[in-house]
């Protein structure tokens, strides 16, 4: 018998599988260990079929479905038994894993499933979905403490950490799964850093010094060769994947040592030769945005360690040289994937860096370095080289876009005040559009930027920039108090922390505000609500202490309240 066209014990297998997903009960639980229990027996008659009808049956894309059901079985069952949180006891498995196929351990199980992986991902060179399965339970396997260690006890596991090419895995050379490489190097990276060791993390990277080597030694001439590009590309999305892995102080180290200063001028030079190619910037981007991401502080240097300023200092190099090539060039149908794109990566780089609180920006004004300024002024072209109508359009690009805004307004305040006023009243302008939008964070942010502009001008400036735009800010301050009386959102405390800087930088702006959102209501509620109005600013003082905020906060909920009661 078949169901949906699958054999009936593959069928049994993907039912469990998915109650399993779904929080089993202990029935289900029992069941699948059943399942277990008599796949054990039919596991070694599976894996010598498979090796007889090997080459025939990979060859074929249509006959994949059985090794995506082997595939889900294995996955749950490392969960049930093998790991650090397993549910079900293992004794009586492998009692019958003994008798049958001479399995008595975890790790001799563990051996199976890692051929079954490295014969997938040898064999399979065509069916993306097939590979990112595999890799997805190698993945699951190596995130495991217990199961990561066991796998480095391999000698199966030991070989392919140092001899990762297209040999032992073709599908690397395959367009179609070039996003696959990642997570395949991902593993490998963490497998390698549980090792601790950096002789052994210098032995795994020498495949990729051999590419190096090849790209450095390729005259100018032939680097926009389709042979070159692609191997720059794997190149690039391999590196990205070893970075995700590292996360710790030391196993940064062990990266930045190896990649600083011999091979970072690769990535320039390729900037150079493919800027409008955005198959080939995008991974390079990517790989620079996880470079600078400082997660686990693991981007922690010794104080008397340049290397802080020397990664910004890299960065800023690729920002400016990716910004200056890729501003000039026309514009095309699909200006998301042949511009955005890349600019709001360039966002995200600049903006983790930024917040990343492992380089001293002061360092920078004070020995004339025009790094930080060379990063900052390329990146607000690039902002402002689009529209805001497609800002909101593509809301990836809205993300990184207003995310980067609340950083820079937050640390870099001299920078945005120094902009010619154009500029400042577009990006104050996008902020206003921004407090409106529907998603809760980007309205956080842009309130949260506000805030802080408003108490810069509150703590330093009597008169200035707001003065000479009261229409812009008044708007500003009226979006404030519609978004709080009018929708109910789960940020309010950002949103009356700037409504409490612009109504104490400028009392007839708030008069303003008042009388324009009191003329929108029936007069025979202005008394009423004049009186709220009244009551919000109760007890609290001039002054943006965390006390006072507090206060305000409170009062503005009490108005929120009252003001809505008809």
């Amino acid at each position: 018998m078949e169901s949906e066209g699958k054999p009936e014990s593959v069928a049994a297998v993907a039912v469990g599988n998915r109650q399993l997903e779904g929080g089993a009960c202990p029935f289900m639980r029992r069941r699948v260990g059943e399942i277990g229990r008599v796949w054990s027996g039919v596991w070694g008659r599976v894996v010598r079929l498979l090796t007889k009808r090997l080459l025939q049956r990979y060859e074929d894309v249509s006959k994949q479905r059985f090794d995506r059901a082997i595939l889900t079985f294995l996955q749950h069952l490392r969960r049930c038994y093998i790991g650090d949180q397993v549910v079900l006891s293992s004794k009586k498995l492998y009692t019958r894993l003994s008798e049958l196929l001479g399995l008595h351990d975890h790790l001799l199980l563990i051996n199976v499933i890692i051929g079954k992986i490295t014969t997938n991902l040898k064999y399979y060179t065509k069916c993306k979905e097939l590979i990112d399965h595999t890799l997805t339970l190698f993945l699951e396997m190596a995130s495991g403490a217990m199961t990561g260690k066991l796998l480095l006890k391999l000698d199966t596991v030991q070989h392919i950490i140092l001899n990762h090419n297209r040999e032992q895995f073709p599908f690397l050379e395959n367009w179609e799964c070039f996003r696959s490489r990642t997570t395949l190097y991902y593993t490998f990276g963490m497998l390698v850093f549980m090792e601790d060791s950096k002789l052994k993390f210098k032995s795994s990277m020498e495949p990729f010094l051999q590419v190096f080597g090849r790209l450095n030694s390729t005259p100018d001439v032939l680097f926009q060769s389709e042979a070159v590009k692609y191997a720059f590309i794997g190149l690039m999305r391999d590196l990205r994947g070893i970075a995700m892995a590292t996360n710790s102080r030391r196993t940064y180290g062990f990266l930045f040592d190896w990649l600083y200063p011999t091979h970072i001028p690769i990535l320039l030079k390729s900037l150079g030769h493919y800027a409008d190619a955005p198959e080939v910037t995008t991974p390079l981007l990517k790989f620079v945005a996880e470079l600078v991401l400082n997660k686990s502080q693991r981007l922690t240097f010794d104080s008397s360690s340049p290397n802080g300023i020397l990664l910004f200092r890299e960065v800023s190099k690729l920002i400016v040289a990716y910004g200056s090539r890729i501003l000039p060039l026309p514009n095309k149908a699909d200006m998301y994937t042949s511009k955005y794109k890349g600019i709001s990566i360039c966002l995200i780089i600049l903006q983790r860096a930024l917040s990343g609180n492992f380089v001293n920006f002061g360092i920078f004004e004070l020995y004339g370095d025009r790094a930080l300024f060379d990063a900052l002024d390329i990146t607000i072209k690039l902002m402002l080289s689009i529209p805001l109508g497609d800002i909101f359009a593509f809301r990836k690009v809205a993300a990184t876009y207003f995310t980067f805004l609340e950083t820079l307004f937050n640390g870099h305040l001299s920078f945005v005040l120094n902009l010619d006023k154009t500029a400042l009243m577009l990006i104050v302008e996008s902020l206003e559009l921004g407090i409106k939008d529907l998603s809760e964070k980007i309205s956080a942010q842009c309130a949260s930027a506000i805030d802080n502009l408003a108490t810069f001008y509150f703590d330093n400036v009597t008169v200035g920039f707001i003065s000479e735009f009261p229409e812009l800010f008044s708007r500003i301050l009226r979006t404030l108090f519609e978004v709080v009386i009018l929708e109910d959102r789960g940020n309010q405390w950002t949103h009356s922390s700037a409504i409490l800087s612009m109504i104490l930088i400028s009392k007839e702006m708030f008069a303003n505000t008042k009388a324009q959102i009191l003329a929108s209501y029936p007069p025979d509620r202005h008394q009423t609500l004049s009186l709220c109005f009244d009551k919000l600013m109760q007890d609290v003082k001039i002054s943006l202490d965390s006390k006072n905020r507090s206060k305000f906060s409170q009062n503005l909920t009490r108005f929120k309240s009252e003001f809505c009661v008809k």
